[in-house]
């Protein structure tokens, strides 16, 4: 992602999330070496992203999101398939996230990448749903049980 693209992600970040991130937010993801907004176009139109921090052999995925007239095409797991393969190739040992329980179609996705959930941060949400953490650990030969990210 670039700030030329932040017009776009901003509508799908409206669009997707009951608290969405505003524009200062994206703008200092941009600014931070640690963080990375990958975007998935199908054709003009802003399909979705996925924004993650990486830090040693850890990544954190901070937010995903897929345009609601895009969902169930696939464009939330090619992302995560992406920037987990692109992360497997430079000694990532475990991926992080927060998911609303709420979120079955979420969770759905995370488990069929071998995530499990590891704790729950209790009001987690502005709204106070609580959020689910889940936890992918890697091996050298790539996720447990998967073999889409080995290319």
């Amino acid at each position: 992602m670039t700030e030329a693209d932040l017009e776009q992600v901003l509508v799908v970040e409206q669009l997707c999330h009951r608290a969405p991130w505003s524009e200062a937010m994206f703008l200092n993801e941009l600014a931070n070496p640690l963080s990375r907004i990958d975007l998935l176009w199908r054709g003009r139109d802003l399909a979705g992203f996925l924004c993650a921090w990486r830090v040693c052999e850890e990544l954190t995925i901070l937010n995903v999101a897929t345009a609601p007239k895009m969902r169930r095409s696939g464009v939330a797991h090619a992302l995560l398939e992406q920037v987990l393969h692109r992360n497997l190739q430079t000694g990532l040992e475990s991926a992080l996230l927060e998911v609303r329980p709420s979120n079955a179609a979420a969770i759905a996705l995370y488990r069929s990448f071998g995530f499990s959930e590891i704790d729950r941060r209790l009001r987690y949400y502005s709204d106070g749903e609580d959020a689910l953490v889940m936890q992918l650990l890697l091996t050298e030969h790539g996720m447990p049980g998967k073999n889409c990210l080995k290319h």
